[in-house]
């Protein structure tokens, strides 16, 4: 029996109406980012995404930058699987017609990769440290403001340093095969990056007519933990 945390922006509870079959101890709440300082423990999140596919997406992105540590599981109508891609940073979707059978093993499943999971790299170099447990990034220990595809841009770039990546490499390894989304996306995100990045900005480098690299300080090495 796990203990699971309901975000709605919805006045109801009927969420999933099957979920009332199981013996999962529920909670509530109302899908803002101000409920969410005050948000129980849980296991698991789910997300309604029925209604507000917009709203709920950021939140959901809201949710993963601050470093969240369970699973986050979607909610959505059929016609809503159209608009969910890998940058919403969920682990799963849910149809809310679904029965008690497979909303149990989802979540279970969820969980159960959660609990088994290897610990999350930390990359440190050149000054920069990326935490993916937290999705946090500092440079020279100051925290970085940056949104959800920026960290995992950095993320990228700092993974796999002094390897050049074309526009639509990035696009497909970040974005995601299905982002419909031009080029012109990551040259705009990269511009963001080096302006958050500050005296460090050359981190970034560009490969005349080729595309992106995470240039290493010659005196650095890239490391993990």
């Amino acid at each position: 029996m796990a203990q699971l945390l309901i975000l709605t922006p919805a006045a109801n509870n009927d969420v999933l109406p099957a979920l009332s079959l199981l013996t999962h101890r529920v909670r509530v709440i109302p899908a803002s980012p101000e409920q969410l300082v005050r948000a129980p423990e849980s296991d698991l999140v789910l997300l309604d995404a029925r209604t507000n596919l917009a709203g709920i997406k950021a939140l959901a992105q809201i949710l993963r930058t601050t470093g969240l540590s369970v699973p986050l599981v979607l909610v959505v109508t059929e016609g809503g699987l159209t608009a969910v891609t890998p940058d919403w940073g969920v682990d799963d979707v849910i149809l809310e017609q679904a029965g008690p059978a497979e909303i149990d093993a989802r979540i279970r499943l969820a969980i159960g990769r959660t609990q088994t999971a290897p610990h999350s790299e930390r990359i440190q170099t050149s000054g920069v440290v990326i935490d993916e447990a937290s999705y946090s990034a500092k440079v020279h220990g100051k925290p970085l403001d940056l949104t959800y595809k920026e960290f995992e841009l950095l993320r990228f770039l700092a993974a796999h340093p002094s390897r050049v990546f074309t526009r639509e490499q990035l696009l497909s390894e970040v974005w995601g095969y299905d982002y419909f989304g031009g080029t012109r996306t990551v040259d705009v995100h990269v511009r963001r990056l080096r302006a958050k990045l500050g005296e460090l900005e050359s981190l970034i480098g560009t490969v005349r007519n080729v595309g992106y690299r995470f240039n290493v300080q010659d005196d650095d090495k890239v490391g993990t933990a």
